[in-house]
C-alpha cells in the first residue's frame, strides 16, 4: 500500500503574516510616493511664486535703474497756474496719474512731472482666498527719455545754414497742436520713426521744455488735442506749456513761433496691482504712458517701495513718503518689496505658500554729483 505524499503550500498562519508584510510594505511605497507627490508639488508651486516674483522685480529694476535717463534735473514742467505759497503754485488742474481705477492725480502741488514718483499706499488692499489680511500696497511712476527712438537726432524747424539746408518742412503751430517732422531730417513709420497716439513727447529749446501727449498721427504730423488722457494738452495755464517754448515779440509776448526745437519721446512707467480683473490671481500691472496696462505677474500679494534720500545732512533712507523739505529730485536709491503666494494650495496641509524678494536699486542717472560744483 503507497502512501500519499504531502503537499507543499502556506498555512493559514503563514499566509496572514505574509500579506500583513505586503501591506506594510504596500503603505510604505504607497506613503513614499504621497510624500514625494507633495514635494514634487511644493517645488513646483515655489518654483511658480519665485518666477512671478522675478520676473516683475527684473522689469522694475530695469526701469528704476533708467530712470531720469534724458529727463532735466528737477523733472520736466507741466501747465499749472500759480496758487498759494504754501504750495509753490499749482493753483490750476493737476495732471491725471495712470492707476488701477482712474480719479488719481499726481500730487496737486506738482509744477513737474518727476523722474520718479512714489505713490504710497495709493495701490489696492489685498486679501487673500484664505482671508489673510493685506496691506495697502504701493504703486509708482517713473520717467525716462527712450533712447532707442532717434527722434530727436535733428531738429523740428532746423533752420538751414549753408551748406546744410535745415529741415524746411519741420513745423510748429502756435501752442504747438499741430506738430510736422521734415521726412527728409526724421522720417517716420513703416522705414523710419515709429511714433503711435498715447505716445509722450517733450519738447525742447533755449527757452525751456514742455510735453505733451499724441493723439493722433498722419503721415509726418503729430497732433496734440485737448482731452487727453493725462489733461497735458490744449492747456492755456501761464506756466509749464508749449507756449513759453514760443519766442516773444518787442512787448515780451509768445509771438506763436519757436526757436530752433528737439523732439524727445518719453515712457512713463507706472507699476500697481490688480485686484479687479481676477480677485482670485491679483496681477502685477506695468502701464506705459496712459495706455492700458500690461500684467508682468501673477498672484501677487504686497507691492512696496521705500526710498532713499540725499541732502547732505542726514540723507533718510527707508522712506515711504516725501519728508518735509525734500523733493523727489533728491531720491537716490529705492527699495523693491514684492509678495506672492502659490496660485493653488499645497495638499498636505491645504494652506498657499507664499515667498517675498526685496531688493534696493540705485538711480543711475539721479545718483551723479558733481563733485567740482
Amino acid at each position: 500500500m503507497m502512501m500519499k505524499k504531502r503537499q507543499a503550500g502556506f498555512t493559514m498562519i503563514e499566509f496572514m503574516i505574509a500579506m500583513a508584510i505586503s501591506l506594510i510594505a504596500l503603505g510604505a511605497t504607497m506613503l513614499a510616493f504621497k510624500d514625494a507627490t507633495t514635494t514634487n508639488q511644493s517645488v513646483t508651486l515655489k518654483s511658480d511664486i519665485s518666477d512671478n516674483l522675478r520676473a516683475g522685480l527684473n522689469l522694475i529694476e530695469q526701469d528704476l535703474i533708467l530712470a531720469a535717463e534724458g529727463i532735466p534735473t528737477g523733472g520736466i514742467p507741466i501747465p499749472y497756474t500759480p496758487g498759494p505759497a504754501s504750495c509753490l503754485g499749482s493753483g490750476g488742474a493737476p495732471i491725471n496719474r495712470p492707476n488701477l481705477t482712474g480719479g488719481l492725480t499726481f500730487p496737486v502741488c506738482n509744477v513737474v512731472l518727476n523722474a520718479v514718483e512714489p505713490g504710497w499706499e495709493l495701490g489696492p488692499p489685498i486679501t487673500s482666498p484664505d482671508s489673510t489680511p493685506g496691506v495697502n500696497t504701493d504703486m509708482i511712476t517713473i520717467l525716462y527719455a527712450d533712447n532707442t527712438l532717434a527722434l530727436n537726432a535733428r531738429m523740428i524747424n532746423e533752420p538751414a545754414v549753408a551748406p546744410n539746408p535745415g529741415c524746411p518742412n519741420g513745423s510748429i503751430t502756435n501752442n504747438g497742436q499741430t506738430v510736422t517732422f521734415d521726412s527728409t531730417c526724421i522720417l517716420f513709420s513703416p522705414t523710419g520713426v515709429q511714433l503711435n497716439v498715447g505716445d509722450l513727447i517733450m519738447f525742447s529749446n533755449a527757452k525751456g521744455n514742455a510735453i505733451q501727449e499724441v493723439t493722433a498721427v498722419s503721415g509726418q504730423t503729430l497732433t496734440f488735442s485737448a482731452g487727453d488722457g493725462l489733461n497735458l494738452n490744449g492747456r492755456t495755464d501761464p506756466q509749464g506749456t508749449m507756449t513759453q517754448l514760443e519766442n516773444t515779440n518787442a512787448s515780451g509776448n509768445p509771438n506763436g513761433t519757436f526757436p530752433p526745437t528737439t523732439a524727445t519721446r518719453i515712457w512713463m512707467i507706472t507699476y500697481y496691482l490688480d485686484n479687479v480683473t481676477d480677485p482670485l490671481h491679483v496681477r502685477l500691472i506695468r502701464r506705459t504712458n496712459y495706455n492700458a496696462g500690461q500684467p508682468v505677474g501673477e498672484t501677487i500679494e504686497n507691492l512696496q517701495f521705500k526710498y532713499n534720500f540725499i541732502d547732505g545732512v542726514t540723507n533718510p533712507s527707508g522712506q515711504q513718503t516725501i519728508p518735509t523739505g525734500l523733493s523727489e529730485s533728491q531720491i537716490r536709491a529705492v527699495d523693491v518689496i514684492l509678495g506672492a503666494r502659490s496660485t493653488s494650495v499645497w495638499s498636505k496641509n491645504h494652506t498657499y505658500l507664499r515667498n517675498n524678494l526685496m531688493t534696493q536699486v540705485s538711480l543711475r542717472s539721479m545718483a551723479y554729483v558733481n563733485r567740482y560744483d
